[in-house]
Parts: structure tokens; C-alpha cells; sequence
């Protein structure tokens, strides 16, 4: 061999000029002997030149991105100083290589200059790296990726010299000994330095690392622990050992963090807009003289959501398309590598170190290409992560912000939607996006190496692609469709079975549940059917997803045999060609999914820009200028409307308010009273007039807004806490006593809407927050309309009235309460949405106008306005609290256990979410698959697998046809049997593909069945289920089963299977081709599948329980939001909005907390499990090489081109294997709502009463007791009554004397503990629920209506004639209403009613009454929403259409009851009193303390 030492150093340094021969290494020298060496030139230039050539382009970008992004200072260390110190020796060591060049140039030894020019430039890179550690220092980087890289190609590009200058030496003794030596120096020093910088440095001062003991250990992890994601491992292990809770979860990364994220985009989405709206005049001018040509021109530009979210988000996403373009290349390194180790198999006396080095190659190529893709995917998931909470942030945002039209023309529900789905969707797209440049490069690369390697018969194969590609997409759009309409059918069954549950005690006392049955399974039906198109859909696209890379094989192999007589295929060609059709079939199989995604994903885009583009309240419409005015309020000429374009719902007002005075608002259901107080928040369009306001404002709305916060929260509503003040407005409030029941106090958590307070008690918190807030001006919505008379009595002595908390506030009372109008300063009376008249009680009595008309009507004395909603808890202060609650048994008794809950777990924050279900923490147990086998049938279960088996077994009998077919190439049998090799090979292929088929077919036909079993047991056991069920659980969990669980058990389960079934069968069949070619094989088995499986089992717990945290996170965030939207009013009038905007944030960021560790659980398992599949490369490669004599190339190939495949199989099956026990939770938490205790039966056949039961209408109790639940206190205690048929008896009896379980007592909603209670000689316990209920009828005191026609309404069994329900509805006072609609008795309610008013939807309660009129009536006193008329109307309704019905009143107004039959007094569940109301009031009882109290005596 020629040396730098020997006499030929002319020769040499022509060798030099000619590098570029040289670069083509000498064959003879490299490869064909046992002992391979690169040429000495070569190995001065090449080798040392590359790493130097790497650090040099990489600085400069380096340098740049450390200026930026600056983390702190690190101190120096001993690890510094040593790396430092090292990588100036270095530099020596180089440099005097250069100096010793010099000094030989002097003694005349002429080098060649590549002696000079290589220790030069190695010896600058050093000083470069030297500095690179010094400034990474300075800027805080803890561990350096660039430099590790430097110093492992340095290392890498020393070997081959490390050991060619050993062989020398043996060879031929030292030559050159300086430079012998300062070459192990180097190389010494280099393999430090590689080791050192494994090592990573302390975090910089004053980092959040520092600070915060929670820290991500990523922040701190070195570059090796970040590649392959080591620093998750203690998180995986916790997992594994105990269930993680929320305080095992690291701190967010500060730029993940919704503070940062959401000013970024935002920033830039004003951006936009500025832009959007600034068009200079120039253009304006063209325009105009355009626009005679192109009228179309003139479209306001839409400011661009998609740029702003670019310019937000797309600097870091490029760095992940970086990462992907890396992937792509070295994708196609290994196919490469294939072909040679298949050529190194046909050689016999190849080298076997050549075989070893190519199966290493394999192994570090793939490695590479795993830690390269899986950075990639980091880099695009947490893209996807900032975008959803910056999507999230503006949407909350935008929607604290936006006017009532924009908000009327999106429901709460769809701007959720926005933020969940639509947020999700451009998360999702993220991780795709990529795929849209990178598909096709992958394709054009596939092709480039398919065309060199088969020439032109690859077109055919590729043809063959093509066409599936519009097949493909055909199916794609086609499930698109199906899908939107499956989505519409989903949400309507959701929405009416919300409202279902929502009425489902009016349900159960109308019974009417299998009308209402029957529409739920008439809309499943629907989603059923869509459901099957779908799936068989699929099954087809299945088909050709896996049969799509065979039979383009077949074909290309099959033209390519034909077409020409010398085409020969052998190993080489077949299998080097399968793994690149393989590479094909990922990015031909991603495209359309891609763009099907970013459809969907555009869509989303168009929403969202849409909702943040609405027009937003104007905040100048209401002038808050401190103008010292006398007035406190003034409106001036005002005209104010919903939306812009509505017609004036005020007209014309005039106000004005003094300073500190009272004015009281009155008038009749919907004559704008609210509108008014929505005027003053500059809540309304203000079309034309001045509005002014001194200070602050306070606002109590008619329906109080509670939040899902503790009771003293809810109060202060984030004002400091002052023990005095707070304790001043509790008892003004009357809500001291409230307290001492709540099991927390006043840190009770107040459940959503305030479920856990009765309708007083939360009107009264609503109160007392206003009054807490201490402002100038207070605007009060009809506050005491849903408590107590005593208790309205006692507010308005203590807070609003002129001896009241606020006197010397600007007051404005909207109010039906005509008691306590002599007490207020002015009273306006509003008629029609104008003012009729303004003035003082007596100025008005005096004018003799409306208003006295309206007072003449009502004596005083006789109307106390008292009404309450619902008493959950004592109302009143008075009442003494010895049972606790009068209607709503059930739910009382469930508050109180949830009382319990809350007052055991007295962990604040966590109450809600109880719902997690524990089965999620066990293994989910064995059965529940037996359960869902059973749901699909078990044989059909079986078959299913039977077919999966044949299937794999088709494709591996395919591939070994092919090897042999390959073999044949070896011993020139070729061209005889060409046209039975590729018969066999298509036969077997496609039986392949019917099989597929078939098993998608059968898979399809069992998640139906499975899907429609589930859902009607769960259906026909929920409306089955006792009352007492729907009150102890919340209606989400509910909702939850069917919406959420049912899709899981519609869609994903299925899906899940078929991908787990295919992805097990894949990798199964993997090592049975590996183990057949290779048998040694067998043992590596043993040890990789234990890691595997320690992997997945790490993963799997982890992974669930990460998933866990997430959803039960996930929730609160839009639970906020929706408490958000219907409380924006109080939130804006009392300029909260900051505050509620942060708390939003911290919802987010706490999600995304349990989200971040998700995203990086999956890559810590693609790292491992890649790694393992890359064994499987490495060993099959191996064992290649080993048993080369004895196995075919075919074989070879076989084996190693499966091993190539195996690890996308075997990743994807660990992700199954935890979606699939994750997913099945669903049918487990399905079964057990199922599976809950059913009520009595609904019609005994045997004891069916007579159709015209009850001919009388008398009623007898006979020594009855009651109670809510088992092992609760007896409600109702020996209660023995008759009433006569046609009597009318009024119920009374202070809050919790058991009134309303009477009533519930007849329906059988609780069902009796002793005694009986028998009707027209009918026991009623032995009769059927639905034969009861159908005979007796209740006007109940909330009014429900169901979304739907009028009609249904009143009638959803069209049992009457329309004339019989316009009778009803004459009767009711409704007809005048209806018959001005245009759509008549076909009027849509919306949703629980609310397009009408309170008291109107009362009227329809009436007016279901009078349809029915039954023998029975009981009339639940649920005046409180209806003003004074209305109310009269249905008292005399109700005594001319009733008068021979026997008629039970629930009354908390005594004056309906007083020429009642009897009244029947109820004290602690016992009778007290019950006789004529005249012998009551002498009797002097206590009917006559309430009497007294109300007024009446």
C-alpha cells in the first residue's frame, strides 16, 4: 500500500490533483478483502473535512437562534471549564500537525498541501467549537445537540484512520511518529469530549426550573434524554406503579403557556383586521370606476384567520417539516441497502464483514430514521397544542364581547362546538399537515428507484395507484356526506333526549315516555342506517387498503415477466421493489386523508373567523362619565332594539333617575321591563337617543346567574373579603340561616346553574352580590319574585327599601309586588314597550290612568305577591328546619348526600367531576369484552377472527410463492413456468383480498347489531328508571352515556378492533416468515417480546390514566364557558371580563398540563417500540449473513423485507391494544346504566282498571307514610284522609311540611312505605304507572315544554281533534297569542320553551290540563312568574272548567285558597289541621298564624 511516508511523494501529490478519481474508492482495496481500508488520501481529506464542514453550516444558524431565544446565564462548572479546556488542546494538537508541516516544508521536504490545509481547517473548527461552548454558556443552553452531533461524526470519521494507522504499524513499523501520535491524541480527546457532552450542565439562574418544584424535567434534559425522550420515564414508571393524580403532572412549559399563546395570535389577528379594513383611498377611487364594470368587486376583504394563525404559529412548525424532510431521505436508504445485502447473499466468497457492516448500516439507518420522525411528530403535536389554546382563548374572548344579535345567531352549544370540535379539527390537522409536500416527494423518490430498478413495467403498477386514488376519494367523500348526516342525527337524539331528561318527571306524571320513546328510536333508526352505509363503505376502502400494494406488485411483476423475454425476476429486483411499493402505499393512502382533513379543517376555519368577526357591544353606547348631574340615570329620546335590524322593542323613552332615589318598574308580561334594565347595561342596539350613567353599576338579574364556585365566591364575585361587610349583607340577604344547613358553610361549592340552592336561595345570592359589590347605581330584575312573601318583605325593609342596606344608591326595581309600590320614590309604568306614565304612587293614583286601573283590579289587602320556585332548602328564615325540604323529595335527598360528599371531600375544586369512572383505574376486566362478543353474537365474534387468520395466511403463502418464484432466476428455469408462477401468485393475492372483504363485511354487520342492543337496553332502562335515579344523578352523566359512549360503541370501538385485529395478525405473521427462513430467529423472540411487553404495559397504564386526567380536565373548560356565556350581562356589568378571561386560561392550561405528558407518552413508546422492531431488522439481517450458504436469496429477502415492515405493525398494535381498553370503558359504563333498578311495571295487564276509572273522583288515604329512599326518614307520617269526588282541597304548611310529596304520592313517583291510598275503590299500588297517571293530571309548578310543534305539547299521542286542543287553548287565554302566529298550532318551542314567556308556557301547562280533564286535578301553585292577571285567569279557569273535579292545591297564596272545600294543613309530615278555611281561622291554628302573616286575617 502505498503510505505518506514511503519515497513516492510525487506520486502522491498527483494522486492529490486527482481527487476526484480517488473518491471513487478502488474496489479491490475496499471491498474484496478480509481486511478493508480506505486510500490514505481519502482519509486525510474526506474524512477530518466532514465534521468541520458540518459545524461551519450549522453555526451560523445556530448563533442566530441562541441570540434569540435566551434562556439565563449558566454558571460556569467543572464540567465547562474541562470541555473548554479540552477543545483548546485540541486545537494545539491540530495546529501542530500545521507547524510541524511548516517546519518539514523548511528542511526542504515538499508536502502536499493537503498536510497544510487539513490540520488548519480542523484546527478553526475547533476554536469554533471551542466558542460554541463558551456562548451556549452564556445563553443558558444546558446540553448541546449540535456539538454532540459534532463530536459523534468526528469520532465516526477517526475510526477508520484509528485503525488503518494500526495495521501500518504492524505492517511496517512507525513512520511518522508525530503525527502518529498527535492523531491518538486527537482521537482521545474527541471521545472525551463525546462522552462530556453527554453530560448535561445545571439549569441557568433564576430559571422556572429553579423556582418551580414541579418542573418539566424536558427543560432540563440533556439532547440524547430529548431525542429519545428519556426524561418522560419517571412519569411512565409512576404511572405503572400507582394511578396518577393531577399533582403528579408537571408545570407547563411557559411557551405552551395560554399567556403567552393567545396575546401572540391575537396580536396578529388584529393585525389582520387593521389590515382588512384599511384600503387606501387610491384603491377606493379605482374601485368606484370599476365598480360600473364589476359591481362584485365592491366585497368588504375579510380579515384572514389562516394568515394570522401562519404568522403565529408557523416558525415553529417549520422546524418539525425540517425534521420530516430528514425522514423522507433516509426512508430510502434502507430498500438501498436491501439490494446489496440480497447481492452479498448470491456472492459466495463475498467478505462476511461487508454482510455484518450492511446489517448494521440497516440497523442505524433505521434507528436514525426513529428518532428523526419522532422529533418531527414532537414538534407538529405541540403546534397542535399552542393552536387549540390560542383558538380557545380568542374564542372566549370574542365571546365575552360579542352583541345579543351575534350571539342569538350562535347558541351556546354551537360556539362550544367551536371550541371543542373545531379547535380539535386544526389540532388534528397539525400532525397531517406535513404529509402535504411530503407525500409526493416520497412518491416521486419511490418511483425514481422503482423506474432503475424494473424500468418501464413499474407504470403499470403505478397506473394501477392512480385509479385507486379516485376510488379512494369517491369513498372518502362519500363518507363525508354520511358522516355530516349521521352528525345531524346524533345531535338531534342528543338534544331531545337532553330534554327529555331535563322534563323527565313531567314525562312520568304525563306519562308520556313511550310517545317519547318512540321519536328517540325513530331518529337511531335513521343514524342506524346512515351508520351501515358507512361501514360497508369502509369495509370496501379496506379492501383496497390492503390489497393495494399486492396487487400493484402483481401487476408490475407480471408485465415486467411478460413484456419482455429477458426480464428476469430475481430476489433482488422482487423484494428491493416490494419494500419501495411498501414506502408508496403510506404517503397514496395519507393524501386523501389529508385532504379530506383540510377540508374539514377549512370549514372549521371559516366558523371560527366567522365568530370572531361578529360585531362586538359597543362600549361607548352607555355614556359611564362621573357628569355631575343630579340625575343618576338618564335616558333621552331612546329607541332601542335586539339586533340592528329588528323593529324598536323600546320606543321613544324618556328616564330620569334622581340620586339616590328608588323608582320602581311595573307593567304587564313582556311589555319590555327587562329590556329596559338590558338598555341601561348597553346590552341592547341603541338606535338612536343618549344614555347615561354615573358609576358603577350593580345588576341582579331576573333569573340569577350562579357560578359553579363556593358560596362566599359567589358573593365577593372577586372582591377582597371584608369579615364585616360580608357578614352586613348575609343577614340583610336573610341568607345567615341558609348557611347553618349547608354542610360547608358558606364554602359550600355551589353545583352548575346553582342546582344545590333552591330558586330563592339563589336570587338572594344574586342579591347579596350586588349589594357586596357596593356600587353606585343598582339595576334589580324583578328580584323578589321567586322567594317567600315574608321573606320578600323582609329584603325589601333591609336592602332596597328607604330604610333599607342601599339607601343612598340609585335603585331600579323591576317588580310585579304591588305591596311594596306606596314605598318607593317614582314608579314608571310601562305599556307596550313605551313609557305610559312616570310618577310618584299618589301622583299616579291621582292621574286615574293605567296604573290606577291596574291597582283597582287587585284590592291591596288581598294580593301579597308571593311566590317561590322551587323550595329545596328552607327558605325562609322563619320556617323551623325540621325536615328540610317540601317538593322534590328525591332531589332534596340527593342534595344532601351530595352535601355529605362535598362536606367529606372538602377538596373545593374536584366535587363535579366524580364521574370518573373507577373502572378506569382496574383493568377493565375480561368480561366486558364477553359483553361486547355478546352484543355482536358470539359465533360472528369467532368467524370474525377465523377470517382474519385466512387472511394473513393468503398474503404470507403469496410472498413465499414469490421467493420461489424468485429462486427460479438462481438455476435459469425461468421462462417455462413464467405463466403459472403469476396465476398462483394472483390467485393467492386475491383470495387475500375477498377475504378482507369479507372479514370488513361481517365486522360491519356485528358493530351494528352490537351498536343498536346497547343503545335500546340502555333506552328502554332509562325511561324505566324512578324518578329518584334522575335526581341523585346529574343529567350531564347521563347525557354522557348516550351521546358520548354510544359514539365510542358506534364508531371508534369498531374501528379500534378492525386496526388491532389487523395490526396482531400483521406482526404475527412477521415472525412466523422470520422463524420459517431463519429458525434461530426463535430465540431473540423470547427477549424482545418481554420488552415489548414491559413497554406496553408501562404505556398502557400511563397512557389511560394521562387520557383520564385529560377529559376530566377537559370539561370544566367548557363548562366555564357555557356558565361564561349565559352570565356575560353580570359579567360586563360588573366589568369582571379580565378576571373571567384568566380563569378561562388557567382551565385551558391545566388541560393542556395532562395533554402535553399524552402527546409525549406516545413518542417515549414509538421510541422503544421502534427500537425493538429495529432489532428485528438487525437480527433477521443478521442471521442472513450468518446462515448465507444455506439460504436462498429469495428467502433472504422474504425475511428481511417483512422485518422492514414490522415496526409500524408493532407500534400501532401497542396504541390499539390501549384505545381498545380505554375505548371498551364505554360499553362497560353503558351496561351499567342498563342496569339500574326499574320502576313498577307500567300497565298490569290483570289489573287494568275500567276505561272510564275514576267515575267519582274520591280519593282516601289510609294511614300512608312515605319516605324518599330506603333508609331514609318517613316524609309523610300515618296520614289517613277521604276526599269526596268533586271537592276542592287546598294543601298548605310551612316549607318541608311534606306538601309536595302528597301530590308525588298519587302519581306513585314515591312509592308508598305503609299504608294505601285508594281511588274510586282502587288500590293504587296495584295498577299499572301508566293506567294511574294517564288518569289524573297535574299543572306542575316549573312549566316544561319540549322542543317541538305547539301542538305535540299539548298532545303527543294525537289523542283530540284540533278543535278540541283550539278549545283548550280558548280556555287557557292562549288563543288570541296562537292564532297571531303565522304557523298557528305547528309553532316551534325551542328548546325547554323559551321563545315564550314564562307565563305563557305556564298557560300551556293549563292548557294540557284542560285537554285531558281528568277526574283529578292537582295543581302544583306555580304563579310565581306570572303577573297578577294571568294569574287570575287561571284561578277562574281553573274553578269554571274544574268545578266537578276534585281539585288538590298546592298553595303558597292563601287568598286562591279561601273559598276552597277544605283546607288540609301539613306540619312535619303530619296532619295538623285539616277542616273548612272558615273554621280554621276561629280556630285560631296555625292556618290562622299563616293567614295573619299573609295579610288575610
Amino acid at each position: 500500500k502505498e503510505t505518506p511516508c514511503s519515497t513516492g511523494q510525487l506520486k502522491y501529490y498527483i494522486l492529490n490533483i486527482k481527487m476526484y478519481n480517488n473518491l471513487n474508492i478502488d474496489s479491490n482495496l475496499t471491498k474484496h478483502t478480509n481486511l478493508p481500508d480506505l486510500p490514505a488520501c481519502f482519509q486525510l481529506s474526506v474524512l477530518p473535512w466532514t465534521p468541520c464542514i458540518y459545524l461551519w453550516l450549522a453555526s451560523p444558524f445556530y448563533i442566530l437562534y441562541l441570540k434569540r431565544n435566551n434562556r439565563g446565564y449558566i454558571m460556569m462548572s467543572i464540567l465547562n471549564r474541562i470541555k473548554t479546556v479540552l477543545g483548546l488542546i485540541l486545537w494545539i494538537v491540530c495546529w501542530t500537525d500545521l507547524f510541524s508541516s511548516f517546519h518539514e516544508m523548511s528542511q526542504n521536504q515538499s508536502k502536499p498541501p493537503i498536510y497544510f490545509i487539513t490540520p488548519l481547517i480542523v484546527g478553526m473548527t475547533m476554536l469554533l467549537a471551542t466558542f460554541l461552548i463558551q456562548y451556549e454558556r452564556l445563553k443558558g443552553v444546558q446540553s448541546s445537540g449540535v456539538l454532540f452531533i459534532f463530536w459523534t461524526i468526528s469520532v465516526l470519521c477517526a475510526i477508520v484512520p484509528f485503525r488503518s494507522k494500526i495495521d501500518t504499524l504492524r505492517a511496517e513499523g512507525v513512520c511518522d511518529a508525530l503525527r502518529f501520535t498527535t492523531f491518538y491524541i486527537y482521537f482521545g480527546l474527541t471521545l472525551i469530549q463525546l462522552i462530556l457532552s453527554c453530560f448535561n450542565e445545571k439549569p441557568p439562574l433564576f430559571s422556572s426550573v429553579v423556582t418551580d418544584p414541579n418542573a418539566c424535567p424536558e427543560i432540563t434534559a440533556g439532547f440524547l434524554s430529548k431525542m429519545t425522550f428519556w426524561w418522560f420515564t419517571s412519569m411512565a414508571i409512576k404511572g405503572y406503579k400507582s394511578p396518577l393524580e393531577n399533582k403528579d403532572l408537571w408545570s407547563l412549559n411557559k411557551q405552551d403557556s395560554s399567556e403567552l399563546v393567545v396575546p401572540n395570535l391575537l396580536n396578529e389577528w388584529e393585525v389582520e383586521k387593521s389590515k382588512a379594513q384599511s384600503v387606501s383611498p387610491e384603491e377606493e377611487k379605482e374601485e368606484e370606476e370599476e365598480e360600473v364594470l364589476l359591481s362584485k368587486r365592491r366585497e368588504v376583504r375579510q380579515p384572514s384567520f389562516l394568515r394570522a394563525l401562519l404568522r403565529a404559529f408557523g416558525p415553529y412548525f417549520l422546524i418539525g417539516s425540517a425534521f420530516k424532510l430528514l425522514q423522507d431521505l433516509i426512508t430510502f436508504v434502507n430498500p438501498q441497502l436491501l439490494r446489496l445485502l440480497i447481492d452479498f447473499t448470491k456472492q459466495p466468497n463475498a467478505p462476511l464483514w461487508w454482510g455484518y457492516s450492511l446489517a448494521f448500516l440497516m440497523f442505524g439507518t433505521s434507528l436514525l430514521q426513529t428518532l428523526i420522525l419522532h422529533q418531527h411528530f414532537q414538534y407538529c403535536f405541540v403546534t397542535g397544542m399552542r393552536l387549540r389554546s390560542g383558538i380557545i382563548g380568542a374564542i372566549y374572548r370574542k365571546a365575552l364581547a360579542i352583541t345579543n344579535e351575534a350571539k342569538r345567531s350562535s347558541t351556546v352549544g354551537e360556539v362550544v362546538n367551536l371550541m371543542s370540535v373545531d379547535a380539535q379539527r386544526f389540532m388534528d390537522l397539525t400532525t397531517f399537515l406535513n404529509m402535504l409536500w411530503s407525500a409526493p416527494l416520497q412518491i416521486i423518490l419511490a418511483l425514481f428507484f422503482l423506474w432503475q430498478n424494473l424500468g418501464p413495467s413499474v407504470l403499470a403498477g403505478v397506473a394501477l395507484m392512480v385509479l385507486l386514488i379516485p376510488f379512494n376519494a369517491f369513498i372518502a367523500m362519500k363518507t363525508r356526506t354520511y358522516q355530516v348526516e349521521q352528525m345531524k342525527h346524533k345531535d338531534d337524539r342528543i338534544k331531545l333526549m337532553n330534554e327529555i331528561l331535563n322534563g323527565i318527571k313531567v314525562l312520568k306524571l304525563y306519562a308520556w315516555e313511550v310517545s317519547f320513546k318512540e321519536k328517540i328510536l325513530q331518529i337511531r333508526q335513521k343514524e342506524l342506517t346512515v351508520l351501515r352505509k358507512t361501514a360497508y363503505l369502509s369495509a370496501l376502502s379496506t379492501m383496497a387498503w390492503t390489497s393495494a400494494p399486492f396487487m400493484v406488485a402483481l401487476t408490475t411483476f407480471a408485465v415486467y415477466v411478460t413484456v419482455d423475454e429477458e426480464n428476469v425476476l430475481d430476489a433482488e429486483k422482487a423484494f428491493v421493489s416490494l419494500s419501495l411499493f411498501n414506502i408508496l402505499r403510506f404517503p397514496l393512502n395519507m393524501l386523501p386523508q389529508v385532504i379530506s382533513s383540510i377540508v374539514q379543517a377549512s370549514v372549521s376555519l371559516k366558523r371560527i373567523q366567522d365568530f370572531l368577526s361578529h360585531d362586538e357591544l359597543n362600549p361607548e353606547s352607555v355614556d359611564r362619565r362621573n357628569n355631575a348631574s343630579e340625575y343618576a340615570v338618564s335616558v333621552v329620546n331612546g329607541t332601542f332594539s335586539w339586533a340592528k335590524q329588528d323593529q324598536a322593542t323600546l320606543d321613544n323613552i324618556n328616564v330620569m333617575v334622581p340620586q339616590g332615589s328608588l323608582l320602581a318598574v311595573v307593567g304587564h308580561v313582556g311589555c319590555g321591563k327587562t329590556s329596559l334594565v338590558s338598555a341601561l347595561l348597553g346590552e341592547m342596539e341603541k338606535q338612536e337617543g343618549q344614555i347615561s350613567i354615573r358609576g358603577s353599576v350593580a345588576y341582579v338579574p331576573q333569573q340569577a346567574w350562579i357560578q359553579n364556585a363556593t358560596l362566599r365566591d359567589n358573593i365577593l364575585f372577586g372582591r377582597p373579603y371584608v369579615e364585616q361587610r360580608y357578614r352586613c349583607v348575609l343577614e340583610a340577604c336573610a341568607l345567615t340561616p341558609d348557611l347553618e344547613v349547608l354542610p360547608g358553610g358558606d364554602q359550600t361549592e355551589i353545583g352548575e346553574k346553582g342546582i344545590n340552592l333552591s330558586g330563592g336561595q339563589r336570587q338572594r345570592v344574586s342579591l347579596a352580590r350586588a349589594l357586596y359589590s357596593e356600587a353606585d347605581v343598582y339595576l334589580l330584575d324583578d328580584p323578589l319574585s321567586a322567594v317567600d312573601a315574608h321573606v320578600a318583605k323582609h329584603i325589601f325593609d333591609k336592602v332596597i327599601g328607604p330604610e333599607g342596606a342601599l339607601k343612598g344608591k340609585t335603585r331600579i326595581l323591576v317588580t310585579h309586588g304591588i305591596s311594596f309600590l306606596p314605598q318607593v320614590d317614582n314608579i314608571l309604568v310601562m305599556v307596550d314597550g313605551r313609557v305610559s306614565e312616570m310618577g310618584s304612587y299618589q301622583d299616579l293614583l291621582k292621574q286615574n290612568g293605567a296604573f290606577a286601573e291596574f291597582l283597582r283590579n287587585y284590592s291591596l289587602e288581598d294580593i301579597i305577591e308571593d311566590d317561590e320556585e322551587e323550595e329545596e332548602f328552607p327558605e325562609d328564615a322563619l320556617s323551623n328546619h325540621t325536615d328540610m325540604v317540601d317538593n322534590e323529595p328525591v332531589v332534596n335527598e340527593a342534595r344532601r348526600q351530595f352535601m355529605r360528599m362535598l362536606s367529606t371531600c372538602f377538596d373545593s375544586s374536584r366535587v363535579f367531576s366524580h364521574d370518573v369512572c373507577v373502572c378506569c383505574v382496574l383493568q377493565v376486566k375480561f368480561k366486558v369484552y364477553w359483553d361486547y362478543a355478546k352484543a355482536v353474537g358470539p359465533f360472528l365474534s369467532l368467524f370474525i377472527c377465523f377470517l382474519y387468520g385466512c387472511q394473513s395466511a393468503a398474503s404470507i403463502g403469496a410472498n413465499f410463492w414469490l421467493s420461489e418464484w424468485t429462486n427460479d432466476a438462481q438455476h435459469n428455469r425461468t421462462q417455462d413456468q413464467v405463466s403459472m408462477r403469476v396465476g398462483v401468485y394472483a390467485a393467492l393475492g386475491i383470495s387475500q383480498g375477498v377475504l378482507v372483504m369479507f372479514s370488513s363485511f361481517t365486522l360491519a354487520l356485528g358493530k351494528i347489531q352490537a351498536a343498536r342492543k346497547l343503545h335500546q337496553t340502555l333506552l328502554d332502562n332509562k325511561f324505566h328508571t324512578p324518578q329518584s335515579f334522575f335526581d341523585t344523578t346529574p343529567i350531564g352523566r347521563i347525557i354522557n352515556r348516550f351521546s358520548k359512549d354510544i359514539y365510542v360503541i358506534d364508531e371508534v370501538l369498531p374501528s379500534t378492533i378492525l386496526m388491532f385485529l389487523g395490526t396482531f395478525f400483521a406482526s404475527l405473521s412477521t415472525m412466523i416468515v422470520i422463524i420459517c427462513s431463519t429458525p434461530i430467529f426463535a430465540l431473540v423472540i423470547g427477549p424482545l417480546a418481554l420488552i415489548y411487553f414491559f413497554v406496553q404495559r408501562f404505556y398502557v397504564a400511563t397512557s389511560r390514566q394521562l387520557k383520564r386526567l385529560e377529559s376530566v380536565s377537559r370539561s370544566p373548560i367548557y363548562s366555564h364557558f357555557s356558565e361564561t356565556i349565559t352570565g356575560t350581562s353580570v359579567i360586563r356589568a360588573y366589568g369582571r371580563n379580565a378576571a373571567f378571561v384568566l380563569m378561562s386560561d388557567m382551565k385551558v392550561d391545566e388541560n393542556q398540563k395532562s395533554y402535553y405528558p399524552g402527546i409525549v407518552s406516545n413518542r417515549w413508546l414509538g421510541v422503544r417500540i421502534e427500537l425493538i422492531g429495529n432489532c428485528i431488522v438487525l437480527f433477521a439481517a443478521l442471521l442472513a449473513v450468518i446462515g448465507k450458504d444455506k439460504l436462498s436469496p429469495g428467502l433472504v429477502g422474504l425475511s428481511v423485507s417483512y422485518a422492514l415492515q414490522v415496526t409500524m405493525s408493532l407500534n400501532w398494535m401497542v396504541r390499539m391494544t390501549s384505545d381498545l381498553e380505554s375505548n371498551i370503558v364505554a360499553v362497560e359504563r353503558v351496561k351499567e346504566y342498563s342496569e339500574t333498578q326499574t320502576e313498577a311495571p307500567w300497565i298490569v295487564t290483570d289489573k287494568q282498571p275500567p276505561p272510564d276509572w275514576p267515575p267519582k273522583g274520591n280519593v282516601e288515604f289510609a294511614d300512608y307514610s312515605v319516605r324518599y329512599r330506603e333508609g331514609l326518614d318517613l316524609v309523610l307520617r300515618n296520614i289517613s284522609l277521604k276526599v269526596e269526588g268533586g271537592e276542592k282541597i287546598g294543601i298548605v304548611g310551612r316549607t318541608g311540611a311534606g306538601k309536595s310529596s302528597m301530590t308525588l304520592c298519587l302519581f306513585r313517583l314515591l312509592e308508598a312505605a305503609d299504608g294505601e291510598i285508594v281511588i274510586d275503590e282502587v288500590k293504587i299500588s296495584e295498577i299499572g304507572l301508566h293506567d294511574l297517571r294517564s288518569k289524573l293530571t297535574i299543572i306542575p309548578q316549573e312549566p316544561v315544554l319540549f322542543s317541538g310543534t305547539l301542538r305535540m305539547n299539548l298532545d303527543p299521542f294525537e289523542k283530540y281533534s284540533d278543535e278540541e286542543v283550539w278549545k283548550a287553548l280558548e280556555l287557557s287565554h292562549l288563543k288570541r297569542f296562537v292564532s297571531n302566529q303565522t304557523s298557528k298550532l305547528d309553532l316551534e318551542c325551542s328548546e325547554g320553551g323559551e321563545n315564550l314567556s314564562v307565563g305563557q308556557r305556564q298557560l300551556v301547562c293549563l292548557a294540557r290540563a284542560l285537554l285531558r280533564k281528568t277526574r283529578i286535578l292537582v295543581l302544583d301553585e306555580a304563579t310565581a312568574a306570572v303577573d297578577l292577571e294571568t294569574d287570575d285567569l287561571i284561578q277562574s279557569t281553573i274553578r269554571t272548567q274544574f268545578e266537578d273535579c276534585t281539585v288538590f292545591t298546592i298553595a303558597h297564596r292563601l287568598n286562591t285558597i279561601m273559598d276552597y272545600t277544605r283546607v288540609l294543613v301539613l306540619d312535619k309530615g303530619q296532619i295538623a289541621e285539616f277542616d273548612t278555611p272558615t273554621n280554621l281561622m276561629a280556630q285560631k291554628g296555625i292556618f290562622y298564624g299563616m293567614a295573619k302573616d299573609a295579610g288575610l286575617a
